[in-house]
């Protein structure tokens, strides 16, 4: 018998979408986690570990590069960039514990329409009227979800929309810093100012874990990282990051069948509509910004 035909690698596409996708499921197991350990464990508790992971999952790698890759050569842009990620880890966290799974998740889709705020305030790119279109349109989407005058504004879902402003912050305030900085000692110096600035407020909301809890905070910090790892590699392939991009808002999906299967959520059809909304104005925008040459801000970026 002839011998089979040699199979076809995947295309460079495929691969980074494939990424992409363990990287939502995993992000998404993440914020099931979180909300789980939320309802006991106060956020500031549950995002410090998160921080503390991070810092030991980021040193071996270090230590690999070389011990003087830890120092930062702009530390005062690290310190200001580490403040507004911090802030977007406990204002997420925060939203998370407090609303259903496929709330928060699709608020947090809102980062690109504040990025195109500061793009244009703060890097001093142009944005034509197409993508400025394309962003009131995506902030639309958040009205809709919001409902001002149908009742009280639950402050989770304020808290949410802060975090999607916070990470638009950071992104951006990464895209500005110099080139000669490593995506390691970012990353270092992130995690480190983090679990210093959350040691406190841990300590004074702290409550003594179970055995469970133990358990699920590792696995919530694991998670973390390696869903953040599977990112990067999504686009190292060599993947169009405008390819790649629009697979993340998957995450949606697994966080409402999460919400379903572990706390009986079910979301209304304004959370689809304003999500409609903003996933479609945010692919817009990505996949306008490539066709007028602006580079486009991932998520291993923040």
């Amino acid at each position: 018998m002839p011998d089979p035909a040699p199979r076809k690698p995947l295309s460079v596409n495929l691969r980074g979408a494939l990424w992409m996708l363990l990287a939502a499921f995993g992000f998404a197991c993440m914020g099931a986690l979180v909300k789980l350990l939320g309802g006991r464990l106060d956020a500031m508790q549950i995002a410090f570990f998160r921080a503390l992971i991070g810092v030991l999952a980021v040193l071996p790698f270090i230590a690999r590069a070389g011990w003087q890759t830890a120092i930062p050569q702009y530390p005062l842009r690290h310190l200001s960039r580490a403040a507004t990620g911090l802030a977007a880890v406990v204002t997420g966290f925060y939203a998370i514990t407090h609303l259903p799974l496929a709330t928060s998740t699709a608020l947090s889709f809102a980062q690109p329409l504040f990025m195109i705020v500061l793009a244009v305030l703060f890097l001093g790119e142009p944005v034509r009227w197409r993508r400025w279109t394309a962003t009131l349109v995506g902030f639309g989407g958040v009205v809709l979800m919001l409902r001002p005058g149908v009742g009280d504004i639950h402050p989770a879902m304020l808290a949410a929309l802060a975090n999607a402003a916070f990470v638009a912050m950071s992104a951006a305030q990464v895209k500005a810093m110099p080139g000669q900085e490593r995506d390691l000692t970012l990353l270092l110096s992130f995690a480190s100012i983090s679990t210093l600035a959350l040691s406190l407020p841990a300590f004074l909301a702290w409550q003594d874990p179970t055995r469970g809890e133990w358990a699920l905070l590792v696995l919530m910090g694991l998670l973390g990282v390696s869903s953040q790892a599977a990112v990067i590699r999504s686009y190292r392939v060599g993947a169009e990051a405008t390819f790649v991009a629009p697979f993340d808002y998957v995450r949606l999906l697994f966080a409402t069948g999460f919400g379903f299967l572990l706390f009986a959520e079910v979301p209304d059809a304004y959370v689809f509509a304003g999500a409609a909304l903003i996933i479609g104005s945010a692919i817009y925008i990505a996949r306008r910004g490539a066709s007028v040459g602006a580079k486009p801000v991932k998520v291993e970026d923040v």
